[in-house]
């Protein structure tokens, strides 16, 4: 039995954390693999986080920011990272995942979530020039990325949740250098979807490949992270 982390603090009224199980066990019965989950609120990984962290074969940093803890969130992206742990984050896991990232690896140790903290210097998150909030639009996939070939197509159609922050775009080129590859951009050429090269499975998306469970189909990223998990051991 293979068990997934889902950090994030679980409310029944959020579509994703609904959405989030059915698209786990969509996944998990198209591969023949049985797989559990367990919620991890984002304040229990304030301290002792690899610990707590190490029983999973995956971690999923799921929607609905502010978190109750961002440095919660924040260690247990570190330590998917670190481990080389299989990861997804969706919404406000990807846009936490890329200041785990730029502080952590880049060096941009001031890099901040302007939800979160607005007046701060470095603004990594940013508001979107246009909400996105509860629409599907069409993506481009990167070339030689990974996420292309677990999609099997260069251009794809996804659903956003309730979502009005993205990447900073001053900052897509040192994310980039540091080896956080963008995977995918939508037809404004924004980026929505990055990839760390040196990783088995280390996925941010801007919006919610979970939604596709709602419709009762599985998703090929959501699979293939759960492929991922249960051949990392």
């Amino acid at each position: 039995m293979y068990c997934i982390g889902l950090i994030g603090d679980y409310d029944e009224d959020v579509v994703a954390h609904v959405a989030i199980p059915l698209a786990i066990q969509l996944a998990a019965d198209e591969l023949g693999i049985q797989f559990n989950f367990e919620w991890v609120p984002t304040p229990s990984l304030d301290r002792d986080f690899e610990q707590k962290l190490s029983k999973y074969h995956a971690i999923w940093v799921v929607p609905a920011s502010p978190y109750r803890s961002m440095q919660g969130a924040l260690n247990g992206i570190r330590f998917a990272r670190e481990q080389q742990i299989p990861f997804l984050g969706t919404c406000g896991g990807f846009q936490h995942m890329i200041i785990e990232f730029a502080r952590n690896v880049v060096g941009l140790t001031a890099a901040e979530h302007a939800e979160e903290n607005p007046d701060a210097s470095l603004i990594l998150v940013a508001p979107l020039s246009c909400s996105v909030s509860e629409k599907t639009h069409t993506f481009k996939l990167a070339s030689g990325s990974k996420t292309i070939d677990f999609y099997g197509s260069p251009e794809i159609v996804e659903q956003y949740g309730i979502c009005n922050y993205g990447l900073n775009s001053e900052y897509r080129s040192r994310l980039e250098n540091a080896g956080l590859s963008v995977a995918g951009v939508d037809l404004d050429g924004e980026v929505r979807i990055m990839e760390l090269d040196r990783h088995p499975f280390f996925i941010g998306t801007l919006f919610q490949p979970e939604r596709s469970a709602l419709k009762n189909i599985t998703h090929p990223l959501i699979k293939t992270f759960l492929r991922k998990a249960s051949s990392s051991e």
